[in-house]
């Protein structure tokens, strides 16, 4: 087998284009062999602990415990047909003391899914770090933007104006709610424990008789040293069920960054022109097209979200199709599924980050908006106040929708809107509401609500739920269990 990959053969585009350096070492072939043998060195541990093996087979497990040798290892499983006893023949063969005792009562899935179980947490770890840096960015920008007024629009038509900051919140809100629930998933995920071929730990039970120690002490003593909690019951798996919550996870994630890069796409479209994303000096928007600045970033992420969205469902069959005690068809997807979950949040977050980082407002865009559009909002203004001084709703309601709809024909057409001088001449409005009244609340700058005052909290209460860690917060990058094994 050939252990060299270039560009000549396939790689994933997670291989090298999507998702960070740090993500692609955590669900590496060579790190999980690592974090495999770590569990042997600790199930050594306990089981010396328990009399069953010598203080010297343990050190030797140590001395050769990042010792990996994949080309070695791959040459076996191309006669054996078992990637995990694979990598025990190569551990074995580095270790004349103790290789013989590894992997002692154990089956495969009581190191793989360990080490998997650690393998998410790392990477939720990475996510949750990530996901941090874009809150504090985005409430930063919710800040800066809280006054700026924009139009709003409900079912993509003009409605009333709001501010860039609040609008912003939403997306901010949105992320902190899956900040919570990340802290929570990763505070939940849990390994196998050793119990093993179908979980009754009934090959530790044989192993240690008469050593005074129990499977269950045992278990508790490899698990202390990973630093993991186990599941109580297990099949030969652990539930498949935590797969199906921590990529839904990630997939909920998805949903606010989809959300903020599609609405950038649609506020960046000439016809808009409100917003940009970043675009290089030297950036190309099209190979034909020489003009073009196409929101790529943007596409991006709505292309990776979209792929990231359609997971769950991969491992929602993994979990409700683990038959009995265990079937192995969610082995292959789950090479798959797993690292590509992580790896496409990693690069969302990355990308999104940039996004509102770099993103660029056009006042005269704002301006030219909510001169054109806002003032038909703003007339909700007058006929609050005219129906205050003692006018009738229904009546007042039908001449400002009259009026409306005229100048809203002088819109269409390109022209300037003559709302703001034909209103405050119609003396069924004036009769209530003086003229120059009628003006002033025209304004649609000054009809924004509480907006700049909510978006400011909301951010505010980004930086407490940051501080505070999110539900108790996950433990620090490196804590137990994370980490080079």
């Amino acid at each position: 087998m050939d252990e060299h990959y270039t560009h000549a053969t396939y790689l994933s585009p997670f291989t090298w284009r999507y998702g960070s350096e740090e993500m692609r070492r955590i669900w590496s072939e060579e790190y999980k062999r690592l974090l495999w043998r770590r569990i042997w060195v600790a199930l050594a541990e306990a089981q010396h602990e328990a009399g069953l093996v010598t203080a010297d087979q343990v050190a030797d497990l140590r001395a050769h415990q990042h010792d990996v040798d994949l080309e070695r290892a791959h040459a076996i499983e191309a006669e054996i047909r078992h990637d995990l006893m694979a990598e025990v023949r190569v551990f074995a063969e580095q270790c004349p003391v103790g290789g013989g005792i590894i992997h002692l009562g154990a089956t495969s899935m009581d190191v793989e899914d360990n080490a998997d179980a650690l393998r998410m947490r790392e990477a939720l770890d990475i996510v949750l770090a990530r996901l941090r840096d874009l809150l504090l960015t985005l409430a930063e920008r919710v800040e800066q933007e809280a006054d700026r007024v924009c139009m709003g629009f409900t079912h993509l038509q003009p409605a009333e104006p709001t501010t860039v900051g609040y609008r912003l919140a939403q997306y901010a809100q949105d992320l902190l709610a899956d900040w919570d629930h990340l802290c929570r998933v990763r505070r939940e995920v849990r390994g196998k424990g050793f119990k093993g071929a179908v979980g009754t730990s009934a090959s530790y039970a044989e192993l240690l008789r008469g050593t005074g120690m129990s499977p269950a002490e045992l278990e508790a003593r490899v698990m202390a040293r990973l630093g993991l909690e186990a599941f109580p019951v297990t099949t030969q798996t652990y539930p498949r069920r935590q797969d199906w919550v921590v990529v839904s996870a990630l997939a909920g994630l998805a949903i606010p960054l989809y959300r903020l890069a599609f609405d950038l796409r649609l506020l960046q479209s000439p016809s808009l022109g409100e917003w940009q994303e970043p675009f290089g000096a030297r950036q190309v928007g099209s190979s034909a097209m020489p003009f073009k600045r196409n929101p790529i970033v943007a596409e991006n992420v709505n292309s990776l979200a979209r792929f990231l969205a359609a997971l769950p469902r991969v491992v929602w069959d993994n979990a409700a199709h683990s038959l009995l005690e265990r079937t192995l068809d969610d082995s292959g997807n789950r090479r798959v599924v797993l690292p590509a979950a992580f790896l496409a949040a990693d690069e969302l977050l990355a990308r999104v980050h940039r996004l509102v980082a770099g993103l660029r407002i056009n006042d005269q865009a704002l301006r030219r908006h909510v001169d054109l559009y806002g003032t038909f909002a703003a007339t909700e203004r007058v006929l609050m106040e005219a129906v205050r001084a003692g006018g009738d709703r229904q009546e007042l309601h039908e001449v400002i929708r009259e009026q409306s709809m005229a100048a809203w024909q002088a819109v269409q057409a390109g022209r300037p809107n003559p709302l703001r001088d034909t209103l405050p001449a119609d003396g069924r409005i004036t009769r209530f509401v003086p003229a120059e009244r009628v003006r002033e609340l025209l304004v649609a700058d000054q009809y924004v609500g509480d907006a700049p005052r909510r978006a400011r909290e909301l951010a505010e209460q980004v930086r407490r739920a940051l501080a505070a860690g999110g539900e108790g917060g996950p433990p620090a990058t490196g804590a137990a269990g994370g980490g080079e094994p």
